[in-house]
């Protein structure tokens, strides 16, 4: 079953230095989405190991099974448009409005 359009919970705004989570949800797909997270309309990069995600300069957790984007400390740089797609490689995938994070 394709997924339906998933829903987004994106803070509207945010403290700097303080944990925030993005959460996106969707609950038609079989078998369950995937789901990416994407900010200004760019991907975000799972982080996998320590150096590379060190050289990016990646700050977050990003949970493409339960589709959580975790903040542990935001910074000014955080602030953008964020959206999510979930996929399950039936139908097409679908994402949630764009939403706007301001720290």
């Amino acid at each position: 079953v394709a997924p339906t359009t998933p829903v987004c919970e994106v803070p509207s705004s945010a403290m700097t230095g303080t944990v925030v989570e993005l959460s996106c949800k969707e609950s038609e797909g079989s078998p369950p989405s995937e789901y990416q997270w994407y900010k200004n309309g760019v991907a975000l990069r799972e982080k996998t190991g320590t150096g590379s995600a060190r050289a990016a300069n990646i700050t977050y957790t990003m949970n493409k099974k339960s589709g959580t984007l975790l903040f542990n400390t935001v910074t000014k740089n955080d602030t953008g448009e964020y959206f999510c797609e979930a996929s399950n490689g039936i139908g097409l995938s679908q994402k949630c409005s764009v939403k706007r994070m301001q720290v």
